[in-house]
């Protein structure tokens, strides 16, 4: 389980802290209440403990 803190920048109504079951890679797609955003950056916030894994992932809106 990883547990990922979620920033877009410049936007303060979007994030917050997220459960996944897969680790985030940048390029990946996720959905923030009913818009979606990529992932451009990840980083370890802290080593593992037990069966989770304490991540900070940065996003951008996803253009059409």
């Amino acid at each position: 389980m990883y547990k990922v803190s979620i920033v877009v920048p410049g936007r303060r109504d979007v994030g917050g802290i997220k459960n996944m079951h897969k680790e985030p890679k940048p390029g990946d797609i996720i959905n923030l209440g009913t818009e979606k955003y990529e992932i451009i950056e990840v980083a370890e916030l802290m080593p593992p403990r037990g069966d989770f894994a304490f991540l900070h992932a940065t996003c951008k809106p996803v253009t059409q």
